[in-house]
């Protein structure tokens, strides 16, 4: 037990390195921080300062994690952090939930579950580092484990990781049908070559439910599907096979309703 609590700090350390220098170093950060949900709880202007006060805050908390000796106040500084940035994706969850969180500066898509799980698995690393003994060496393995699973579970990674990983799942895939002439294609074809599409990889971290609805039109397969609080909409060729003439549009339901 005490080897896993000594791995913490050095796990929290590093995922407050990287937020707190994408806070205050990221190329898009000025633009992102003024659509996050940072935006509507102290407002636009001083949403940037807010990102760098609170990028300076990682920094400090990483740097007490990890200049020895370890104090127990360190574990406290981390948790309370954690237990923070919970409180703040409680918050955007429900006053702005197609808003950003700018946990990492520039990330720009909105709160999900995966955030959650991050900031509460840094919330229990917290809460066993205030545990750690000071001389106690950390479990390498546990560490390095713990890294992969908080960038699996950062989003902001997805187009380093998730995103290739679904073009060669796509690629590798049979065909599920064989292109038929226009106007009798099967959906699965249409699919197959959705599936294969820039448009369907830059959205696919977006989508939320199965195939809702399809309609041809003049040569083109509309398909729909859930996107959280919006809907996406790709139009498929019928006829062609190749995967970029596929488009998409993200439509916001709660815009057209008002």
């Amino acid at each position: 037990m005490n080897g896993i609590a000594a791995s913490q700090p050095y796990v929290i350390a590093l995922f407050l390195l990287w937020a707190g220098l994408m806070k205050l170093f990221g190329r898009r950060m000025r633009a992102q921080a003024g659509r996050s949900a940072l935006a509507g709880l102290v407002g636009a202007a001083r949403a940037v300062p807010a990102l760098r006060l609170v990028g300076l805050a990682e920094l400090a908390v990483a740097a007490a994690l990890l200049v020895p000796p370890l104090h127990p106040l360190d574990g406290a500084a981390a948790a309370l952090l954690a237990a923070g940035f919970l409180g703040y994706l409680g918050y955007a969850r429900v006053a702005a939930p197609s808003a950003s969180c700018g946990c990492l500066g520039d990330h720009a898509k909105p709160v999900d579950v995966r955030s959650f799980a991050r900031a509460g698995l840094l919330l229990a690393a917290g809460l066993l580092a205030m545990t750690a003994p000071a001389a106690q060496p950390p479990l390498v393995p546990l560490a390095a484990l713990e890294v992969v699973v908080l960038l699996a579970l950062s989003s902001e990674l997805d187009r380093h990781w998730l995103v290739p990983l679904r073009r060669l799942r796509v690629r590798l895939r049979p065909p599920l049908a064989a292109p038929a002439p226009s106007g009798d294609v099967p959906l699965e074809a249409s699919l197959h070559l959705l599936r294969r599409s820039p448009a369907y990889c830059s959205a696919s971290a977006r989508l939320t439910s199965d195939v809702r609805e399809t309609w041809d039109e003049d040569g083109t397969r509309f398909v729909v599907y859930g996107a959280g609080p919006s809907t996406a909409v790709f139009a498929v060729p019928l006829s062609g096979d190749d995967p970029r003439a596929v488009r998409v549009a993200l439509v916001d339901e709660a815009a057209l309703a008002q």
